[in-house]
């Protein structure tokens, strides 16, 4: 791994335009179709921001259902855009992005279909943004109905922001809180990623080309990103205070807009409709329509019907929606056969059948259709993860190769990656809190070199059965395994691209092959991936593209990725890059020939996970690589460290979790070892994950849409530690039990998090399917004197629901209650402790939709 680092030497900010990462690849940066500055506000025209009409039956007032962007510009004092460097300073080091070329005053999004009052470039002088410093946005009421002058007021059903950080590798989060009508209050927590990230790690809703330093231009992608507040139902919101966050060496948040989603009486509204480039079993098309219940009761009983009308196609799978409770929003899937012809109009129809009014929605400049994968940025930037990728939420991840040979990263509280050994321990005292310099020179002495572990690289003791039943038995439903990492060293046949490979050193066998070919034949649905780093550390033929993370003069010893041959730390003489090619350039002769094998027989991988990015043939790659698995009927996924923006598919956080769901799809990768991802000997057995944690720390991340990437690390023979394996099987237990809660489920729109009576306040998680929905615990539950554990969450349950404790025989058909109304609500279980002390790990209700 690489990111998490370099979080300890994130002192530094990105170069100016003389950094040395090859921009060639940038050309024609950054249009994507999702929400790009350039393709979709080119689409707006300067009209009032209602774009979305929702139409009901006749006996029906008709209503608007609409943004209602906010007027911030009271507010503004910053300014974020600028037509040349040193214009504006967005951030403190006088850095800014590059003014949008926007026809008009608003954006919509096209993730959301949110429409947004977005200031744009407003002059040399004049600010375009608002950093958080707890200002109070006071909201206008919202008038509904044919006649505009009844003064009826309706809630507001969400609030939706276009936010960005200002330092580079900080993510900022803060509370907003959002005050009510009767004098209540909600907070929703806003987070938000760096504005630009060097390796281009991140995806916003807008992706601008590159931004500005104070006296050039960096050609790495800068981003405004979107995120969305459910607002109680049934209140009538009258301001949003935003949080304090000035604190600009740790991290300033910047408002560009907030947009309202106004709501109706009438509950049902279409807010949004989405083509995806993905596709159902049948072939036919993902379009995703995005409900909302802005009303009073819950969509029970038979539920709803989804389906799309328009010339040039028609639905051949309806969506489904059983469940919909007051302030909920759910995304539904449904499935399309044809294209139309360029933009067109659409019209969505929602069916209730005999119990619910029949709600059609018309939505402008639609164009369905799979399109044919192109190097254009624009195009690749419609891919995203498929649903298998969605649903999978658990995967293993393996670091293995010549520096399990090392096998140290000090131990805590000084532990690094021990597979950057090589690296840090050629490198200065400065980037070394781990002492890899002294470590190596009192264990291998002066003149040892990193290649000399080639022959210690065994692999003898490597049972590539035994790994997938593993993963299995663990409970994952898909496996990464580092084909390649930064010291060039692959375990898979690289053609003639290089020699520096498990076939021509060490094992001499294609260890990446060997384990794809055991779960083909033995766990045919586990999904298989490969970790792929695109530079070398020490590749010679990787110079012209080498590169420093952070400036020199700021961070001394970080050249990242030099393209040099290693110096030894202690003779100054270089070392060998055994089993290296020489090539005529390192992107077009090693980097795109060796990621087209991974991606093609006998390998054929499904997920590209790719590390540090900077120069890359990505574009190339993805549009063959996609392409090929159309016609093949196999939907595959990148993730978003290939170096270009446009091609990432999820995010990829490293250590980490958050306090709320993210709507874009994301990874936590870590290590089973506290800080580790390579196989560390300093590590004692007791400070790796046990079941509990590997448990808890899956149920947090899928209750916020994300997946759990957790990594082993094997020592050199192939072995693995044991207190690994036992505790991925124990979890692994657990996780199979429990999975109908895991697997295939979705975050909960109203909160990923609440507390019980009694118990602590974030103990309980959330997920739901179309048929129940769940209540998980991370502690056990605290049961009242009274016998009832109390959930503090209006949870989605209706009378003649069934509720159970999952897993446990005897704990079907629960009593339980409701007290309380909207978000005061509060869900009573009588449970006996018998039952729950048949239970460990994490204890979940199962709220069955039957009413």
């Amino acid at each position: 791994m690489s990111l998490r680092s370099h979080l300890i030497f994130a002192i530094g900010v990105v170069g100016s335009s003389s950094s040395s990462i090859s921009v060639a690849d940038a050309k024609g940066y950054p249009r994507r179709s999702a929400g790009t500055v350039q393709s979709l506000l080119a689409a707006q025209v300067p009209t009032p921001p209602s774009t979305r009409r929702i139409y009901v039956p006749p006996d029906i007032d008709q209503l608007n259902i609409k943004s209602a962007p906010l007027d911030l510009s009271p507010f503004y004092n910053n300014k974020a855009f600028g037509t040349y460097p040193g214009e504006a300073s967005f951030d403190a080091l006088g850095q800014s992005y590059p003014a949008p070329d926007l026809p008009t005053p608003f954006y919509t999004s096209g993730t959301t279909g949110i429409q947004y009052s977005f200031p744009g470039y407003t002059g040399p002088n004049a600010t375009d943004n608002v950093i958080c410093s707890g200002q109070t946005v006071t909201v206008p009421d919202l008038n509904l109905g044919n006649d505009s002058s009844n003064g009826t007021s309706y809630p507001y059903f969400s609030a939706s922001f276009l936010i960005s950080g200002d330092v580079e590798l900080a993510t900022v989060t803060a509370n907003a809180t959002f005050a009510y009508a009767d004098g209540s209050t909600s907070t929703h927590e806003l987070r938000t990623l760096d504005w630009f990230s060097f390796l281009t790690l991140n995806r916003g809703e807008l992706v601008f080309p590159n931004r500005f330093t104070p006296d050039g231009v960096n050609w790495n992608t800068s981003h405004i990103f979107e995120r969305t507040a459910a607002l109680e139902p049934g209140k009538v919101l009258k301001s949003i205070t935003l949080p304090d966050t000035t604190d600009a060496a740790a991290g300033r948040m910047h408002v560009f807009a907030i947009t309202l989603w106004s709501g109706s009486d009438n509950g049902v509204a279409v807010q949004a409709v989405r083509p995806t480039q993905k596709w159902l079993e049948d072939g036919t098309q993902v379009v995703e329509i995005t409900v909302n219940n802005a009303g009073t009761r819950c969509v029970a009983g038979s539920g709803l019907t989804v389906s799309l009308e328009g010339e040039g196609f028609n639905t051949t799978t309806l969506g489904t929606v059983k469940r919909l409770c007051p302030g909920d929003q759910k995304i539904v899937t449904l499935g399309v056969e044809g294209a139309t012809s360029g933009l067109a109009n659409v019209t969505v129809i929602v069916d209730g059948g005999a119990t619910q009014q029949q709600i059609t929605a018309e939505f402008a400049d639609v164009e369905i259709g799979l399109a044919e994968w192109t190097e254009d940025l624009d195009n690749l930037a419609r891919h995203e993860s498929p649903d298998w990728f969605n649903d999978a939420k658990f995967g293993i991840f393996i670091h293995w190769g010549p520096y399990s040979v090392t096998g140290w990263g000090n131990s805590s509280p000084h532990e690094s990656y021990a597979e950057w050994f090589w690296w840090y321990s050629t490198h200065h005292p400065q980037a070394d809190p781990s002492d890899f310099y002294d470590y190596r020179l009192r264990t291998y002495g002066p003149d040892w070199a990193y290649d000399d572990t080639f022959p210690d690289f065994t692999a003898s003791a490597f049972d590539p059965k035994a790994w997938v039943d593993l993963f299995a038995d663990a409970g994952a439903k898909y496996f990464v395994l580092t084909s390649k990492h930064h010291d060039g060293f692959a375990l898979f046949d690289a053609g003639g691209t290089t020699n520096r490979t498990a076939l021509h050193y060490g094992p001499q066998r294609d260890l990446l092959r060997e384990l794809l070919d055991a779960a083909a034949t033995h766990h045919p649905d586990l999904r298989r991936g490969t970790y792929f780093s695109l530079p070398e550390w020490f590749n010679p033929s990787f110079g012209p593209y080498g590169f420093d993370q952070f400036p020199a003069s700021s961070v001394p010893g970080t050249n990242s990725w030099p393209g040099v041959l290693a110096p030894n730390p202690y003779t100054g003489l270089p070392e060998p890059y055994t089993g290296h090619v020489p090539v005529d350039d390192f992107l077009a002769d090693v980097m795109l020939p060796q990621m087209r094998i991974l991606a093609s027989s006998p390998y054929s991988i499904d997920i590209m996970w790719c590390d540090i990015g900077a120069a890359n043939v990505s574009a190339a790659f993805a549009a063959q690589w996609w392409r090929d698995t159309r016609q093949e009927g196999r939907q595959v996924a990148m993730n978003s460290r290939c170096g270009l923006a446009q091609t990432a598919d999820f995010d990829t956080p490293e250590y980490a979790t958050f306090s709320s769901a993210q709507a874009r799809k994301w990874e936590s990768n870590r290590g089973m070892d506290p800080y580790s991802y390579g196989y560390n000997g300093a590590t004692p057995d007791a400070a790796y994950m046990n079941a509990s944690e590997v448990v808890r720390t899956l149920v947090d991340i899928v209750a916020k849409n994300g997946n759990l990437l957790l990594d082993i690390g094997p020592r050199a023979d192939g072995s693995l530690v044991q207190a690994e394996v036992d505790a991925l099987r124990e979890a692994g237990g657990w996780i199979r039990a429990h999975g109908e809660a895991i697997f295939g489920t979705r975050y909960w729109f109203v909160m990923s998090q609440a507390g019980v009576q009694g118990g602590g306040p974030d103990d309980v998680r959330f997920t739901h399917t179309d048929e129940a929905f769940y209540v998980l615990f991370l502690e056990r539950p605290t049961v009242g004197e009274d016998g009832v554990v109390r959930v503090l969450a209006p949870v989605p349950i209706l009378e003649g629901d069934e509720v159970s404790l999952l897993a446990v025989e005897g704990g079907e058909n629960l009593k339980w209650t409701v007290e309380g109304e909207g978000w005061d609500a509060v869900l009573g279980i009588e449970v006996d402790e018998d039952l729950l002390d048949e239970e460990e790990f994490c204890w979940v209700f199962k709220l069955k939709y039957v009413a």
